[in-house]
């Protein structure tokens, strides 16, 4: 991967790397389906993978031997193969002594740290947006002056990692941060709205109904007046994307991921 600062590269290492050479790294990169799969949600991991390498941050990913964590199949009713595929995962993790886990995915996120522990997989879950304000906190990155300064932008509570697991905070201050004019949405925080993907919906055909949630909540974020719309979730990304995009606003609102937002108000695209 290169650095545009510096014209230099960096390499993502992978855990069979790390321990064959005898070292340690202090995190796993959870990456997810969507961040190794999704062409949308890959931009997310590069510029998260950068904003680490730019931090010092050592980390490491599990390349091949990662799988899905398996929540889509327990949402959708597959208690055995989630199960299966949890397993699969955390004896990997575990033969690999893994401590640390970061990732930016909320589903993900929600998995490993909820859901793997009762099936012998204990580790410290961090979600990216909590880590990227770790390190603006301690002056690792930086992210003021760039070009969100004084933008009105509005923010999409995703539901795992809102509601379900209480973390509103850390992505508001990532944007306090960037400097930027936030203007919430009516449902927000709480009270916030699903994007229409979670539980397994994204993978499933349109029910009986008169407006598909993502174009209510795309409605919601357009009605803010804002020029952008920030994410924490490649669910979410897509479903707030693609509702913009019904409603023909693709070319006056984006959709961010936070650390996206991060990269290029730094210019290390």
């Amino acid at each position: 991967m290169e650095d545009s600062n510096s014209q230099s590269t960096f390499k993502i290492r992978q855990f069979s790397e790390v321990a064959a050479a005898g070292e340690t790294v202090e995190y796993l990169f959870w990456v997810g389906c969507a961040g190794s799969y999704d062409s949308r949600a890959q931009k997310v991991t590069k510029a998260f993978s950068k904003i680490l390498h730019h931090a010092g941050v050592s980390f490491a990913i599990l390349g091949n031997e990662e799988n899905c964590t398996g929540d889509p199949a327990r949402r959708a009713g597959n208690e055995f193969l989630f199960q299966m595929m949890a397993l699969q995962n955390i004896e990997t993790m575990n033969a690999y002594g893994i401590k640390k886990v970061v990732t930016a995915c909320p589903h993900c996120f929600n998995t490993i740290k909820n859901e793997y522990p009762v099936l012998g997989g204990s580790y410290e879950v961090i979600h990216h947006t909590q880590l990227i304000h770790e390190l603006l906190e301690t002056g690792k990155i930086t992210a003021e002056g760039g070009k969100f300064k004084g933008k009105k932008i509005t923010y999409h509570d995703s539901c795992y990692l809102g509601r379900i697991n209480g973390i509103y905070e850390a992505p508001r201050k990532i944007l306090e941060f960037l400097d930027v004019s936030l203007v919430e949405m009516k449902r927000c925080k709480s009270n916030g709205l699903c994007c229409g993907a979670g539980g397994a919906q994204m993978f499933k055909e349109d029910e009986a109904g008169d407006k598909r949630i993502n174009i209510e909540r795309a409605e919601e974020a357009l009605d803010t007046g804002a020029s952008t719309v920030a994410a924490n979730c490649p669910f979410c990304l897509t479903m707030m994307g693609d509702g913009i995009k019904a409603k023909e606003k693709q070319d006056d609102v984006m959709v961010y991921d936070l650390a996206e937002m991060i990269v290029q108000n730094n210019s290390w695209s």
